[in-house]
């Protein structure tokens, strides 16, 4: 036997590869599945089953495609109802693959059809819980995201998921190995561990959300309580999973076609299409498409795509690094953005060979904009997260979190100066090239971020004393 994680981090996921004697299993796939069938061709095995938790939010799995290039038999748990062929397992069900078994939980909660897989050894022993949403490592699946299609309140979902949680994963034995959908970084929980594996008797033990004297009353109150809105693509990648999409190689055929300067301006213009620039952050700054935005490739770019670009289907054009364009593509199609038209060959040299205009934004040093700050009065927005400012920030900064910036523009002036930072620059420029698309032609990114001004004589408040603080 053989227990794989396959583990993504700018989606803060796993997908697992199970594999015993000439079968395997494949659970919570990624959208591009090449990777799994090579695996499964290595070893010189058959995927027998691919195994869905639940009809994900987040991501765009590739149960679809991977049946179709391997045969295997797409499984849910019981009540899931999706558009195209597939297996719908009762709770308790054991499927066989080579000399161990999967039996079928249902543990409904996150979601109506969630499910957990318990996967025993060739002797029939306990080994390990694929747990999905349902159990993550220090937290549990939120209960907020399945209430509208379940036609319950979040706080009935959270009682099914206490309830699923005691009767059907707290009763097994403490050794068995958790492996969650999910860790830190997701939007799919709100207290996830950094780690990815653990067993459930240290669960138990450290995280809140199992604790033994606990309540169903005070397990709905605590799990409810702090819950942020969801990402808008979240509806919009249950849908795509449920119902069905476009063949991943279909999306990169058409996405990663090579576009003139003269034929990427007219697709622009006859489209809509936002042009999304991908590149590194102060390069971005140095150059670029005029109302171009920057989400960078090299940080958490798909979650970012997801809850800033106003839809999945909307039209994309790409701006990558050369030899990027795959990649930049297939992460846009794992959130569901599966609408790419093309990427500009040649880039930025390109567009500006054939005497098209470009945009700059401006971008200081943290001690330039410390300067800056002792000789005159300066609009500082702060992009990163409450929790973050709240711990310290630039005395007199405002705080607008990156996620809610479109709904908060009107807080920011357009005829002065203001300077933007988030924690190390990577959001700053978002946001910077978002508001520079909107008319602001002030905007100043500081390069570094938060983690910058730190290291200067930049006044700073602490939460914990409310104090002027210098370095």
């Amino acid at each position: 036997m053989k227990v794989e994680q396959i583990y993504t981090g700018c989606l803060a996921q796993g997908a697992y590869y199970i594999r015993s004697e000439n079968e395997a299993v494949i659970i919570d796939p990624l959208r591009e599945v090449d990777s799994y069938i090579e695996k499964a061709k290595a070893d010189g095995v058959t995927i027998k089953y691919v195994l869905e938790t639940h009809f994900h939010a987040d991501f765009v799995s590739g149960h679809l495609d991977l049946a179709a290039k391997t045969g295997a038999t797409i499984v849910y748990g019981p009540t899931a109802k999706p558009a195209f062929a597939a297996h719908i397992a009762t709770d308790g069900e054991l499927l066989t693959v080579g000399r161990i078994t999967l039996k079928v939980l249902h543990t409904p909660g996150h979601t109506l059809e969630s499910t957990t897989y318990l996967l025993k050894d060739e002797n029939e022993k306990d080994h390990a819980i694929f747990s999905g949403d349902t159990l993550f490592l220090g937290d549990v699946g939120r209960p907020d995201l399945a209430q509208k299609a379940a036609h319950m309140t979040k706080e009935d979902l959270a009682g099914l998921l206490y309830d699923s949680l005691r009767s059907k994963i707290m009763t097994l034995p403490n050794d068995v190995i958790v492996y969650p959908a999910h860790g830190a970084g997701s939007a799919c929980g709100k207290n996830m561990s950094k780690e990815t594996v653990d067993t459930l008797g240290h669960q138990k033990q450290t995280n809140y959300a199992l604790r033994a004297n606990m309540t169903r009353e005070e397990f709905i109150e605590e799990v409810t309580d702090g819950l942020l809105p969801p990402p808008a693509y979240f509806p919009e990648n249950v849908r795509m999973n449920k119902e069905g999409y476009e063949s991943i190689d279909a999306v990169l055929n058409k996405g990663m076609r090579a576009l003139s300067a003269e034929a990427f301006e007219l697709l622009a213009n006859e489209t809509g299409a936002l042009v999304l620039d991908t590149r590194d952050a102060q390069v971005f700054a140095k150059g670029f498409i005029p109302n171009a935005i920057n989400i960078g490739i090299d940080g958490s770019f798909a979650p970012w795509v997801g809850a800033l670009i106003p839809g999945v289907t909307h039209p994309l054009l790409l701006i990558t690094d050369d030899g990027r364009e795959e990649e930049v593509v297939t992460r846009l199609a794992r959130v569901g953005f599966d609408n790419t038209l093309g990427v500009l060959k040649g880039g930025l040299k390109a567009w500006l060979q054939a005497g098209k205009e470009i945009d700059t934004i401006d971008s200081v040093t943290a001690h330039e904009f410390a300067t800056r700050m002792a000789n005159q009065k300066v609009w500082v927005v702060d992009v990163r997260k409450p929790v973050e400012y709240t711990a310290e920030h630039v005395a007199d900064a405002i705080n607008i979190p990156l996620d809610n910036l479109n709904e908060h523009l009107a807080q920011i002036p357009k005829e002065d100066e203001v300077y933007l930072h988030c924690a190390g620059g990577y959001r700053s420029m978002i946001a910077a090239s978002i508001l520079k698309s909107r008319g602001w032609n002030n905007v100043i990114d500081i390069a570094g971020g938060f983690k910058a001004l730190a290291e200067t004589s930049v006044p700073r408040i602490k939460h914990e004393t409310q104090t002027t603080t210098q370095p």
